[in-house]
C-alpha cells in the first residue's frame, strides 16, 4: 500500500527516502562517527565512514561547530565532540531508566565505605558528576549531579586523561591551562604526564587535595564492552577522617561497584 510506514534500516541508510528528516539523519551519522573515533577523525575519514559527498559532509560539520556540538582541535583538521553535545549525553543518562539501579550501587558503596561516592562522565575539558551519593558524616562536600570539576586536577578527571589516546593526551596537557586550584594541583605538564602514566599502569586514579584543600579522593574506572573507559566511579573523604593511603584498602570493593555500575549505562 501507498501508505505503508518506511522501514527503520531504509531510514538509516536511503536519504532519499524521507526528504523531511534526511538533514537530521546525516546529521546524526556524522556526530555518531565522531562521538566512536577513538582518534578525533579528519574530514575524509568521516566522509567514508558516512558514505556522504565531502560537500555535504563539510556542510553538517559546519552548522554542527556552530551550534556547538561538535569541535575542530587547534592547529589541525581533526574534529572532536563539542561540550553541548557532552552535555546532552550526560542529561541521557542523568534522566535514564537505569538511574535508579546506579545510584543503588553507590548507595550500597557509600555504606560500605563510609564515605561519598559519585558516577562521572567526561565532558569537553572538564568532568561532570552523573550521580553522588553523600555520607552521613556532618563534613562533607556539595557537588551534586550536574556539577563539574576540572579535568588535571581531580582523579576522575586524570582517570580519564590518561586513558585518552596519547596523541590528544599530549595535545591537552602541552594547550590546556593547567590552572592551580591548591599548592598540590598538578600545573608542570611533566609531572602531570608522569601522573597519567602511573594511572593507566596502574588502573585507578587518585586526588591528595589537588582540587580542594582537605579533601583526597579515589577514582576507578568504568568500561564498556570495548574495555572503553566511559565513566568512573569515584570516593571523596575529609584528610582528617580518611588519609588517601587509607583510602586504597577500599579499592577491591570500588571496582566490584564499577563492574556492577556497567551493566547500568546505556550504551
Amino acid at each position: 500500500m501507498d501508505n505503508d510506514p518506511i522501514p527503520v534500516t531504509d531510514l538509516e541508510t536511503t536519504d532519499e527516502a524521507v526528504p523531511a528528516g534526511s538533514a537530521i539523519l546525516r546529521a546524526m551519522r556524522v556526530m555518531e562517527t565522531i562521538a566512536a573515533s577513538q582518534v578525533p577523525p579528519q574530514l575524509a575519514e568521516i566522509c567514508k565512514a558516512v558514505a556522504l559527498p565531502k560537500p555535504t559532509v563539510f556542510r553538517i560539520l559546519a552548522t554542527l561547530e556552530a551550534a556547538g556540538l561538535v569541535g575542530r582541535e587547534p592547529g589541525s583538521k581533526r574534529y572532536h565532540c563539542g561540550r553541548r553535545l557532552g552535555t546532552l549525553a550526560g542529561e541521557v543518562l542523568l534522566n535514564s531508566p537505569t538511574r535508579a539501579a546506579r545510584h543503588a550501587i553507590l548507595e550500597e558503596l557509600v555504606e560500605h565505605t563510609g564515605e561519598t561516592c559519585n558516577l562521572t562522565i567526561p565532558n569537553g575539558n572538564a568532568v561532570m558528576y552523573l550521580d553522588r551519593v553523600e555520607t552521613a558524616w556532618p563534613l562533607r562536600i556539595a557537588l551534586g549531579a550536574g556539577s563539574s570539576v576540572p579535568l588535571h586536577a581531580s582523579a576522575s578527571g586524570k582517570l580519564f586523561l590518561s586513558h585518552m589516546p596519547r596523541r590528544s593526551r599530549e595535545r591537552f596537557i602541552r594547550q590546556s591551562p593547567l590552572v592551580r586550584h591548591t599548592h598540590k594541583t598538578l600545573t608542570d605538564p611533566r609531572a602531570l604526564a608522569a601522573e597519567l602514566e602511573r594511572i593507566r599502569r596502574e588502573g585507578y586514579a587518585t586526588d591528595d587535595e589537588e582540587y580542594l584543600t582537605g579533601i583526597c579522593c579515589l577514582a576507578v574506572p568504568v568500561q564498556d564492552g570495548d574495555g572503553r573507559v566511559v565513566a568512573a566511579l569515584a570516593m571523596h573523604a575529609p584528610v582528617p577522617r580518611l588519609k588517601l593511603d587509607e583510602a586504597l584498602q577500599f579499592l577491591p570493593a570500588m571496582q566490584s561497584a564499577a563492574e556492577a555500575m556497567a551493566q547500568t549505562l546505556d550504551w
